[in-house]
């Protein structure tokens, strides 16, 4: 077989994008997601469902920071390569969060089909906008506002904190605050080229519309860039050089590789007081950490 993207022919680079091939159970991973979003749900302050949008898929869940007047905010897009979960399953890192003084948004979208890319993209902002616009009610500090996403959700995240899209959406360019993309998703041409195009149907200049490592913003946010340890080497590259090249642009960039963790649980690092990711994430916000 002829290579179709770098050194990868159709075979290998399906490979390296089937990220549900590299644990023993995928599913084992979504059920601690699930039951560990409950737990959030039951425990703390949740408003459930609130609409920003027109489609009926359109809404989050929102976990406010109990006695806070302007708290920062966390914004968490799940992942499933745009067509699994929901923000149902991805509130886990609530209880951590919300301990340490950080309110969190867990966003639902439309997955594909039907929605294809450019909607799944826009719907996000439409998030964005509609957190920077209400923050007061939930005494939200708008001025701190984060976003975090895994894998497809690192796309996403990438995605927010790009540049094109702001006067659109009537934002300042720096509106988001800090990103913390896990397992990213930074540039699309080999998704495109992959089995993962036989459900989002991305022409190639779809593709490129909606990379985050061709839409660079005007000034860059501090990023944390987070994959794992356990993870495919295009997985991996892709973090790097996203990380890289945000870090040639003058911008903060920490790549942050943590070994032994893997494509799923790699997210489950927020639900640790003390894991790495807890703790940098923390120090982007203000708060404490390293």
């Amino acid at each position: 077989m002829s290579n179709i993207y770098k050194e990868f022919d159709q075979q290998e680079l399906d490979v390296q994008y089937k990220a549900a091939a590299t644990v023993p159970n995928m599913q084992d991973f979504i059920d601690d997601y699930e039951s560990l979003s409950l737990v959030a749900r039951d425990t703390l302050d949740c408003v459930s469902d609130l609409k920003f949008g027109l489609s009926d898929k359109e809404t989050l869940d929102l976990f406010p920071v109990p006695n806070s007047k302007k708290a920062p905010l966390f914004v968490f897009i799940h992942g499933g390569y745009w067509r699994m979960l929901s923000k149902n399953e991805s509130s886990f890192m609530a209880p951590n969060l919300v301990n340490n003084g950080i309110a969190v948004a867990s966003v639902n979208y439309t997955l594909a089909p039907p929605a294809n890319i450019d909607q799944i993209v826009a719907e996000c902002r439409r998030a964005i906008k509609w957190l920077y616009d209400n923050s007061a009610d939930y005494k939200i500090d708008r001025d701190r506002i984060f976003v975090g996403g895994s894998s497809a959700g690192g796309h996403l995240t990438g995605m927010m904190v790009a540049g094109g899209w702001h006067k659109e959406y009537d934002l300042p360019l720096d509106v988001i605050k800090g990103g913390i993309p896990m397992s990213g998703l930074f540039d699309l041409e080999p998704i495109v080229k992959s089995f993962v195009n036989e459900w989002m149907q991305m022409s190639m200049e779809d593709g490129q519309r909606n990379s985050p490592i061709k839409n660079l913003p005007e000034v860059g946010c501090p990023l944390i860039v987070a994959v794992g340890g356990d993870e495919t080497n295009e997985f991996r590259r892709q973090s790097k050089d996203f990380s890289d090249l945000w870090q040639s642009k003058g911008w903060e960039a920490d790549y942050l590789e943590c070994q032994g963790i893997n494509h799923f649980n790699a997210p489950l690092e927020l639900c640790k007081p003390n894991s790495k990711m807890t703790q940098k994430l923390l120090a982007m916000v203000g708060l404490k950490g390293f």
